[in-house]
């Protein structure tokens, strides 16, 4: 059944996914859906050490299980010049280890054969012979002179990867040497994992009769992870098919290119036969790209009456032992200067470090346009502070230093020059809309009988859309975005995309935003994304950037058909060009009520009755380059209440007032909120990647790394303020990394906000339980 909608003038109207049917009968198609004639399986040997020297490898004994066609190590690689591969983030990383291992997990033999089972087997066969060394762990500690240098391939002998600073550093100091106030607050967000619902995976089938490469992978950017590939194989590119169909989930974890994925490519090259891998949920979470892990220090300086004037910032990076972040080849701490967030500072700077540590490698983006979660959560937590130390209301602190809306486009302190907001009018909804007064009226009266309920607020500045391309590139690859549409003469359409959707509803909102350009039904528009050998170069789906980019591409190219078409309208209503004019369904000879020609009877003649000399067809193909990002912003307010007993907090009330601009459909937005709220909820309450001394994880499954299950999830409240990105052709700023963006700090201010009374300023995430449990145990609450 196909979902049926003939509505014209889709734009802004909750139209049914046109991805549902197959999604809601179980009939997607991922990677592991896919068999291929004579396909084989690998399975990875992994380091049961986070840091060992290699002593040996005996394949032997795997070799002879009946079924293995091929075992690869890291020696092996080392012969094709293969053992190391770039990262998105400009550094190197072991495809399979070679000299010692240096996380737990690491990828250090792969098996191939001819069923999974046989390939699980033989790999226990493999005999891996290492020497223990000691694990470093604490990144404070690894960047001490004195500590062990993990990585010995460098040139630089010590564990610093890059020192990154913005701002004016000697203006900032000086507007703290007269602050009335100052206020500090160090923080840190966790490690944490994006764990989307399917791993990663991928099928590499090599043909050597005709020497192409097709490859079918989980990925967010199948363009970029082609252009990686054939840099690193030596592959010709254009002999090298990337497929990434159906997708459970990327969340930025499917960004990255992995081992697992060069592997099973040198396998099939080797053996002239399809080569499957898919990793298991522990092989996903603790050796795939994490996020978050940083130790962060804020400090406001600040006059009496709470006014703003200067915000400093230091901040350490864990990437574990490999720099494989995803962030723009200019921004190694990625757009974490967007820092300043709704706030009017008048100074800033900021400072951050990368340090190798002996985890799994990572720093993506998880659901985040590139560490600025990690900066609204810092800059949130840090104004509750402020109006905490000034006994100001965290609304009211927060009214008195925002952005006006009559100053944008808004230049920051760090550089950014916002393009919208009104961020008074969106707090206001949101206060309203929940009862602020009433609800701190309660507050008071369960205060008074010794009650802890707590009020929390978050008003974030998000920054998507990468990127102009002048300033955003990855390895080099400028950072834009594309579609190619094609309207046949029955005036029927399909579009290509350079980016990949993994649930965001793609196939419906880029069909709604040709529908409305072109005067089509959504319904008669065919959206295709993922496979190079079709689809117009772009750089992918993550960071929020496919609305801002692809979506921008995608009007702009409707726009230049329009431009054709209108031609030959005027061809067919026999009049001048200057004559005819669009209304959004038909053109219309201007003066002329009635006669007029839609267009899907232009599209007919563009194929069958053209004007003399134009070029047959009706297609066009349009690369975006936006000439600035965009800057989504909310207003959150969570309440809690907390069990004087036990420590659990509930989260009663959540309420999430966006403003994404211009939305396309009222629907598809409110799922990817709830979704993302949901990811914001977990990481507050339930979600940290921990390691003991020696370098081992504590939380590489479900059952330690807990995903809210809709047991657990609260009802989520939300609305919106619309205010449009003035330079993006459709006025649309994108949304779907808002909510996990802006709802962590909500959820610890609430629950910092109702402990307040005991003297608590801050609580780490995750909040478990027993943290709160033993603030109230340690105030003589509960025993």
């Amino acid at each position: 059944m196909a979902i049926n909608q003939t509505e014209h003038r889709p734009m802004g109207k909750s139209i049914k996914r046109k991805e549902d049917p197959r999604f809601i009968r179980g009939e997607g198609r991922y990677i592991d859906d896919i068999s291929l004639p004579g396909m084989l399986y690998m399975n990875i040997v992994r380091s049961p050490y986070a840091h060992a020297k290699i002593v040996s490898i005996d394949t032997t004994a795997a070799m002879e299980v009946p079924g293995v066609h091929l075992i690869i190590t890291g020696e092996d690689l080392a012969k094709m010049n293969l053992a190391w591969m770039p990262t998105l983030a400009g550094d190197v990383q072991m495809v399979l280890a070679t000299g010692k291992v240096m996380f737990q997990y690491q990828e250090v033999a792969v098996v191939v054969a001819e069923s999974r089972e046989v390939a699980m087997d033989a790999a226990q066969l493999v005999a891996v012979e290492y020497e223990a060394l000691p694990a470093l762990v604490d990144p404070f500690r690894a960047m001490q002179p004195d500590a062990p240098v993990l990585r010995e391939d460098r040139e630089q002998k010590n564990n610093h990867i890059f020192h990154w600073q913005v701002g004016d550093k000697d203006d900032t100091e000086e507007m703290f040497k007269s602050a009335e106030v100052v206020v500090k607050q160090d923080v840190r967000f966790q490690r944490v994992h994006p764990s989307p619902l399917e791993p990663c995976g991928c099928i590499a089938d090599f043909n050597k009769t005709t020497g192409k490469l097709t490859w079918y992978v989980t990925s967010q950017a199948p363009h970029a992870h082609r252009t990686v590939l054939a840099m690193v194989s030596g592959l010709p590119e254009h002999m090298i098919h990337v497929i990434s169909p159906d997708i459970g989930g990327g969340f930025g974890n499917k960004v990255p290119v992995y081992p697992g994925y060069v592997c099973a490519i040198v396998a099939s090259l080797q053996l002239g036969r399809p080569v499957k891998w898919i990793e298991t949920r522990t092989e996903n979470i603790a050796s795939t790209g994490f996020a978050r892990d940083y130790h962060m220090t804020a400090e406001i300086a600040a006059n009496k009456d709470g006014i703003v004037q200067a915000l400093r910032v230091k901040t350490l990076a864990d990437h574990g032992a490999f720099d494989a972040a995803a962030d723009p080849s200019k921004f190694p701490a990625g757009l974490f200067n967007i820092v300043t967030g709704s706030y009017d500072f008048k100074q800033a700077f900021v400072e951050v470090d990368g340090v190798y540590t002996n985890k799994a490698p990572g720093g993506v983006a998880y659901r985040c346009s590139f560490r600025v979660t990690e900066a609204a959560y810092l800059i949130e937590r840090t104004m509750d502070v402020l109006a905490q130390k000034l006994n100001i209301d965290a609304a009211d602190l927060r009214f008195r230093n925002f952005i006006k809306k009559e100053q944008f486009p808004y230049p920051s302190p760090l550089g950014w020059t916002y393009d919208s907001g009104d961020y008074e009018q969106t707090l206001k909804l949101a206060l309203d809309k929940i009862g602020y007064a009433e609800l701190r009226k309660e507050q008071a009266e369960k205060r008074a009988r010794g009650e802890y309920m707590g009020i929390g607020i978050s008003t974030f500045t998000e920054i998507v859309g990468a990127g102009p391309s002048h300033t955003f590139d990855i390895m080099g690859i400028k950072m834009f975005d594309s579609a190619e549409i094609r309207v046949h003469p029955t005036g029927k359409a399909i579009v290509r995309l350079g980016v990949r959707h993994q649930g965001q509803g793609h196939e419906t909102t880029f069909a709604q935003i040709v529908a409305e350009e072109l005067g089509l039904s959504a319904a008669d528009i065919l959206v295709e994304e993922g496979d190079t050998d079709t689809a117009p170069y772009g750089l992918g789906t993550y960071a929020s950037r496919s609305t801002p980019t692809a979506g921008g591409a995608a009007a702009l190219c409707a726009r230049r058909i329009r431009e054709k078409a209108k031609k030959i309208a005027a061809h067919l209503l026999e009049v001048s060009e200057d004559d005819v004019e669009w209304d959004g369904s038909a053109f219309n000879v201007k003066g002329l009520p009635g006669k007029s020609v839609t267009m899907d009877k232009v599209a007919l003649a563009a194929y069958t009755n053209l004007p003399e000399g134009m070029e047959p067809g009706l297609e066009a193909t349009y690369y975006y380059d936006p000439p600035n990002l965009t800057f989504p912003h909310g207003a959150y307010i969570c309440v809690v209440d907390i069990d004087n007993g036990t420590g659990a907090v509930k989260v009663r009330r959540f309420l999430a007032v966006d403003d994404c601009g211009t939305v396309i459909n009222p629907m598809i937005v409110e799922g990817q909120i709830h979704g993302g709220l949901t990811e914001g909820f977990g990481i507050a309450f339930m979600q940290d990647i921990p390691y003991d001394e020696d370098g081992n994880c504590l939380a590489p499954n479900w059952m330690d790394y807990l995903v809210p299950t809709a047991l657990e999830t609260p009802h989520w409240e939300t609305d919106r303020t619309v205010t449009p990105s003035p330079h993006h052709p459709i006025g649309a700023k994108g949304v779907g990394e808002s909510p996990n963006v802006g709802s962590p700090q909500a959820f610890v201010n609430a629950v910092v906000d109702a402990l307040s009374p005991l003297g608590v300023t801050h609580i780490d995430m995750p909040i478990y339980p027993w943290k709160v449990w033993e603030i109230l145990r340690k105030n003589g609450v509960t025993e």
